[in-house]
């Protein structure tokens, strides 16, 4: 269903931009048809432990490089110790298009080179809280796409996770691309937007959300 107001192209804080609808249905469906492919390979997709022995809410799964609390691994570490899923080059591709499209800056986009992925699910209750992305050793930017179930993305500060922040509701296909100023920015998820209408693209409830990130690490 078309909106009634549709929503446009805005610039977060400094590097960060989100794109609505960046991604059309096909595009959508073949990523989601990926996530359940990559999510259902060796031990599976699972809830990381945080060292204080909480689990997270949201559940994860890497590709190129496996993230675990607070470091990378080729090897899938906190589980069976299996080598990680290969970052697909199609993955990539798609990576630096959405930067040439969020900077409009196509030498720009045709620099990135991503070699992880988290793709993160969210059931009904599941919440991100505010954190900082920097377990990377160089300071690219991340690449965030969003599938099914709306919710809200709060990006807030560099110093801490007080305010000043800014929400806004992500859709599926929407992009958001955050590097340069708003690199190690804390940002969050609080809440799902279950009221949001869903298009047919193969997840019938809850959210998706796929980082794109480059390492700067060397594989052993």
């Amino acid at each position: 269903m078309s909106e009634l107001i549709p929503r446009q192209r805005r610039t977060l804080a400094a590097g960060a931009v989100h794109l609505p609808g960046w991604l059309d249905l096909r595009q959508q469906r073949r990523l989601v048809a990926a996530c359940r492919r990559w999510a259902s390979e060796g031990p599976g997709i699972r809830a990381a432990s945080l060292p204080n022995g909480a689990r997270m809410s949201v559940r994860t799964v890497c590709l190129g490089w496996h993230w675990y609390p607070y470091r990378y691994s080729q090897t899938r570490d906190d589980q069976d110790g299996s080598p990680v899923t290969p970052f697909p080059g199609w993955l990539g591709d798609l990576g630096r298009r959405a930067v040439a499209d969020a900077y409009l800056d196509a030498d720009r986009g045709a620099r990135y080179a991503p070699d992880v992925a988290l793709i993160n699910y969210y059931d009904t209750d599941a919440r991100m809280g505010l954190h900082r992305d920097s377990d990377e050793k160089v300071g690219e930017p991340i690449v965030s796409l969003s599938l099914g179930a709306a919710c809200v993305f709060r990006l807030g500060n560099t110093d801490n996770r007080g305010r000043p922040w800014t929400d806004v509701e992500l859709h599926s296909g929407d992009l958001l691309v955050f590097g340069d100023q708003s690199r190690r920015a804390y940002h969050g998820v609080p809440k799902l937007l279950p009221e949001v209408e869903v298009p047919d693209i193969g997840l019938s409830h809850g959210r998706l959300n796929l980082t794109l990130r480059v390492s700067g690490l060397a594989p052993p």
